[in-house]
């Protein structure tokens, strides 16, 4: 039987940056073998790649994978020393010979992070993020946040990949948003991998990149980058070698949840530091995306003077009240931390029991990818914390009043 070969809705949209890279890769397969009276090959595949990207800018430019895809052709311009002026067309260059083909099953020592990175240094420090629900984000300083960031919005931006996560309305007029759609793009590195691009979608979690490939290409250390089914339509798992880092991506009834377990040195591996405050895992949503607690305290105050003079403010989805929402979120949830907290919220804000789930798995994702076990719940949801501080012990005794409030004002 011939295999079936995922084909994401990108590929339909009017931006046809895809199409691009799929045409490309092909014409340069096996190109890293390339002596140097070819050069004059690869170069020309590369104009005709800089080509195909100006002809679709105009539908491309809120589209990460296309921004990514010019940085990288000027990258490549400069390491070949090609001229931006030449033919365009794209001959078929060289492929892997059976030699190199049987070769890539053993990657490269450069291609294992491990033992390529810290020959000579102490063991890396791993670091974890994730979002998930309506959305609560976990910062890689351990930071935990609730957020509003509507549309789509960077989730890390390094010199390995890229992480972007578009959040929609939950329910029509509602400030609550979930995660339906996320675009991760692996950067290509050395001999280990070609670029590659992974999207899922709401009802669409694929099991292979965008280009129906399920590791990182044609290179000797292709196999640094794979990913794997764990469930069909619901879990899948991308393993990056190469930089340490491990991928967790669900679908929990209609939204995606995120979560990632990242070296220290490669979180940190950006080129432009000024900037890394707009990536979320870095360093959280900004001020005015946050949900304020303090606001909503004194928010509290006003709505119970405006229920004395008569309903004024919308009552929560009827599916859940307070005492069923903690007891459905604790049959998952026993320990009374941020992440059960959330599961209440989202309980009473949406009505839906699947964000009782997605609360649940992204805290068995915290178990399996968070290196520091003593750092595992969290307590104090805090609108500002400094990067390395971690979280009390203890609940915050007025947060519960302050989420049943919350949950009406996100209706709004």
């Amino acid at each position: 039987l011939t295999p079936l070969v995922f084909c994401p809705p990108a590929v339909t949209s009017p931006c046809k940056i895809l199409k691009c890279n799929s045409e490309f890769w092909a014409a340069t397969s096996g190109s890293h073998h390339l002596g140097a009276e070819e050069a004059p090959e690869f170069c020309t595949a590369l104009r005709a790649y800089a080509h195909c990207t100006r002809r679709t800018a105009r539908t491309c430019r809120g589209d990460l994978a296309y921004h990514s895809a010019v940085h990288g052709i000027d990258d490549l311009m400069v390491q070949h020393n090609c001229s931006k002026d030449g033919p365009t067309s794209q001959p078929r260059l060289r492929t892997l010979s059976p030699g190199d083909s049987q070769e890539r099953s053993d990657s490269p020592e450069i291609c294992h992070y491990e033992k390529s990175f810290h020959k000579h240094s102490a063991a890396p420090n791993y670091t974890h993020c994730g979002l998930f629900g309506d959305p609560h984000l976990r910062t890689f300083t351990d930071t935990f946040q609730t957020c509003k960031v509507q549309g789509a919005w960077p989730l890390i931006d390094n010199n390995y990949l890229n992480v972007q996560v578009t959040n929609t309305p939950v329910l029509p007029g509602s400030s609550a948003t979930a995660t339906s759609k996320l675009t991760i793009i692996f950067k290509s590195f050395q001999e280990c991998v070609d670029q590659k691009v992974y999207q899922a979608e709401m009802d669409e979690l694929p099991a292979a990149f965008v280009d129906g490939s399920k590791n990182g290409g044609d290179k000797h250390g292709a196999n640094s980058l794979k990913i794997t089914e764990k469930v069909s339509g619901q879990h899948i798992e991308i393993q990056a070698k190469y930089i340490g880092t491990t991928i967790v991506v669900r679908q929990v009834g209609r939204y995606l949840t995120f979560a990632v377990r990242m070296p220290e040195e490669v979180v940190n591996a950006v080129e432009d530091r000024d900037s890394q405050g707009l990536y979320l895992c870095l360093r959280g949503c900004p001020a005015s995306q946050q949900i304020d607690f303090q606001a909503i305290r004194s928010a509290q105050a006003t709505e119970g003077r405006a229920r004395r003079k008569g309903p004024s403010l919308p009552a929560p989805p009827e599916a859940f009240t307070y005492e069923t929402a903690t007891a459905k979120c604790r049959e998952k949830l026993p320990v009374e931390d941020l992440y059960f907290q959330s599961c209440v919220f989202d309980l009473l804000t949406t009505g839906d029991v699947n964000f009782m789930l997605a609360a649940y798995y992204a805290f068995e994702d915290v178990k399996m990818l968070h290196s520091n076990k003593d750092k595992l719940h969290l307590y104090e949801r805090t609108r500002v914390l400094s990067p390395g501080n971690t979280a009390p012990t203890g609940t915050h005794p007025t947060l519960w009043v302050a989420l049943l409030c919350l949950c009406w004002l996100c209706l709004l």
